[in-house]
């Protein structure tokens, strides 16, 4: 297998996004496909026993075994770290095993971490009954207070953890400074963008060292596979994350890889109408409910630093009712959009985060994150946006609204 003779750095670094979103990491065998190949193998034969000995000590390059890496993988990791505008970029079986695998390969006991209030509710668990067993401390911030990031600082201090926009509440973090903040105490910023991916918004560019990514949600972007990412410096992908992940086996499949990267292609096109979706949508619901959570209108109280470091708000933003009965009452009523824990998704889907991707933190976690009880997240999709407008409205009135 040879690459396409266009596929190097020099020549794709220069391309712009979309164009990356599409021809980027592209490989070609001798056949010359147009689509990415998918290459659906476990292994991988050798000329002859010196070659294979050569690989196995890094004297060689090519495949050893796909836990390892895989063509079909490796298109996916080079696609995604150019638009990512990483050096590199390791790819995972989901966004948990990302968000794991960046702080577990860099963590040892007796470190400490500060990360953000708002956060998907595994990744609260993963740093409340996880890194705590192996003597690994954790703060929680107000991540939208810079000095709170500031006064959680401990000599021991090796990450920041974060997302941003934050799920469920779109708590929305400073970038520049957080980051600034992190780089001049040594302490490394490792920031989950699945809400907003690349296209969106790039961490990197303001100063982040590590950006990990449920690329489930709007890079598959369709419903249709688990997917993972974690893009950084050569150096600690291949220094820290790689030696890691080959030896603890969180590899992505090449199929759900593959599916991916035909996602990738359309990425640019979905999350811009979709954002352009949930803002007319947003708008409409901010005359129907009294408290909205959308980073893309002028009442949300971080917008102006929304404009300062993202193209757009995205297609997610939340708003609350009266107590989770009402919520969930509303959620019966819907006749078009879906009733679904996931997001990204081309279709609407909305759900209850307090009985669902957050149930596990419990009660009195989830206030302290501000995730309330009448607290409904909305993924806006790509449908007709005055359709999820009027089954919004009408889902409402049926609740009294």
């Amino acid at each position: 297998m040879k690459k396409h003779s266009g596929q190097d750095r020099s020549l794709t670094s220069r391309w712009r996004p979309a164009t990356q979103a599409v021809r980027g990491g592209t490989w070609r065998s001798e056949h010359g496909e147009t689509s990415e190949a998918l290459y659906l193998t476990s292994g991988y034969t050798y000329d002859t026993a010196e070659d294979v000995a050569a690989r196995f000590a890094g004297e060689q390059a090519g495949m050893q075994y796909s836990r390892f890496q895989n063509p079909t993988v490796q298109m996916l990791e080079e696609r995604i770290a150019l638009m990512e505008g990483a050096e590199a970029c390791k790819a995972q079986a989901t966004g948990m095993a990302a968000m794991t695998s960046a702080l577990l390969c860099m963590l040892s006991s007796g470190d400490h971490v500060v990360a953000g209030r708002a956060a998907f509710g595994s990744c609260r668990w993963i740093l409340d009954n996880v890194l705590n067993r192996f003597g690994i401390t954790h703060s929680i911030v107000d991540a939208r207070e810079n000095e709170q990031w500031r006064d959680a600082i401990q000599p021991n201090t090796k990450v920041f953890f974060f997302e941003t926009p934050a799920n469920p509440t779109l708590d929305i973090v400073d970038l520049e400074y957080v980051c600034g903040l992190a780089r001049e105490n040594g302490i490394t910023t490792i920031v989950d963008n699945a809400f907003a991916t690349p296209i969106l918004q790039r961490p990197l560019d303001f100063g982040a060292d590590v950006v990990a990514y449920s690329a489930t949600k709007l890079m598959d972007g369709q419903g249709r596979v688990l997917a993972g990412a974690v893009c950084g410096t050569d150096e600690w992908i291949n220094g820290k994350l790689s030696p890691f992940q080959r030896n603890t086996g969180p590899i992505i499949s090449p199929f759900n890889a593959w599916v991916v990267l035909k996602g990738l292609e359309t990425l640019e096109l979905r999350a811009m109408r979709q954002s352009e979706n949930a803002l007319k949508v947003g708008k409409f619901m901010a005359t129907r409910v009294e408290r909205m959570l959308h980073p893309g209108l002028p009442s949300h109280p971080q917008h102006n630093l929304v404009r300062k470091q993202m193209t757009a708000a995205g297609p997610i933003f939340s708003f609350i009712l009266e107590d989770r009965a009402q919520a969930m009452a509303m959620l019966n009523a819907m006749q078009l959009c879906d009733i679904s824990n996931n997001i990204g998704d081309s279709r609407t889907l909305l759900c209850h985060p307090a009985s669902t991707t957050h149930n596990n933190m419990g009660p009195q976690k989830r206030a302290e994150a501000g995730v309330e009880e009448g607290m409904i997240r909305i993924n806006v999709g790509l449908e007709d946006p005055d359709d999820i407008i009027e089954d919004l409205d009408q889902a409402l009135t049926a609740v009294g609204l």
